[in-house]
């Protein structure tokens, strides 16, 4: 089968990432550059440097690596691959009008066989469609961060979108060693984030109510049931513990858990104080420049040894 061609529209990282992906599974790839990108980084650059650490950690060779490179092209406007792509992932600024105003334009650029995908991880899929004519070409493709590595990649439908269009894409996410699920109806946060912000959520409550330090609550995930969720993820653990027992903890653990549905006053405060986290060195905890290249690191050095681990690289 030959290899589809993939344009990526957007240089940051999350474009950056999807690029590469596909370039190492062979497929030609163009992407294209917007706002201040080509100002923000180097791109190849970036790209290189990516490859690299997989060539460090023995995930290809350095042939492949720069192989895989010399497949990746960059363009500055979408009309330069207008006959070239069967498929556009998106990755810009996450604004709605501004997603909406680009798909449109796409919509109006792209031969219809050509499928339109999001990678946004927040926004309505649905209403990033809405000033698009052929909305059933377009589709929620949400990558997980770095999307090279991670192989989960959420098919989000939306209420227009074509049942070619979902199997198309499932079958090119699979095809390029992805995990991808389908995500049935277009809701805030989709399939993943809603039970990663649902942790968040509890974690800053125990951290507010001064349960456990930040680095305990982290630990008591990194050292606990979240070796485990890899393997064995909540629906089977349910299932292998029993559904008798998940319903007694249930009841007697559910009216102590945050239910509230506004953000945190722990992120708010530190917000309004100007610590953010890693781009400001402090956050939750402080983080020096070197614990932040230190973590950087170590996330996607780790990242290798879990999916080799686990057969998923």
């Amino acid at each position: 089968m030959s290899k589809k061609n993939i344009a990526v529209l957007g240089a940051g990282k999350m474009g950056l990432g999807i690029a590469q992906l596909f370039a190492t599974k062979g497929h030609q790839v163009k992407v294209i550059y917007v706002y201040d990108d080509k100002i923000r980084c180097d791109a190849a650059a970036v790209v290189r440097s990516n490859l690299s650490v997989l060539v460090e950690n023995d995930v290809m060779t350095q042939q492949e690596a720069d192989d895989a490179a010399a497949r990746i092209s960059f363009v500055d406007t979408i009309e330069e691959v207008a006959d070239f792509a069967d498929i556009v992932f998106e990755g810009i600024i996450e604004k709605l009008e501004i997603k909406q105003d680009y798909f449109a334009k796409m919509d109006a650029i792209f031969p219809v066989s050509t499928i339109l995908a999001t990678n946004t991880s927040a926004i309505s899929i649905t209403e990033i469609a809405e000033k698009s004519v052929h909305k059933e070409r377009i589709i929620g493709t949400h990558y997980w961060n770095p999307a090279y590595l991670v192989p989960l990649v959420e098919v989000i439908k939306t209420k227009y979108v074509s049942d070619e269009t979902v199997q198309a894409t499932y079958d090119l996410l699979k095809e390029a060693g992805k995990r991808p699920v389908i995500v049935k109806k277009d809701v805030p946060g989709f399939l993943a984030n809603r039970m990663q912000h649902a942790l968040f959520r509890e974690a800053l409550n125990i951290i507010e109510q001064d349960i456990a330090d930040p680095a305990d609550v982290d630990d008591a995930i990194k050292y606990g049931f979240g070796m485990r969720l890899g393997i064995c993820a909540p629906v089977e653990v349910m299932d292998m513990g029993g559904l008798d027992l998940t319903y007694n903890i249930h009841s007697y653990l559910f009216p102590h858990l945050c239910n509230s549905t506004e953000p945190s006053k722990l992120l708010t405060d530190n917000i309004a104080k100007g610590n953010l986290g890693f781009k400001t060195g402090q956050g939750l905890e402080t983080w020096s420049k070197e614990d932040v290249e230190k973590a950087n690191k170590e996330l996607t050095e780790g990242l290798i040894k879990v999916a080799r681990v686990l057969g998923r690289l």
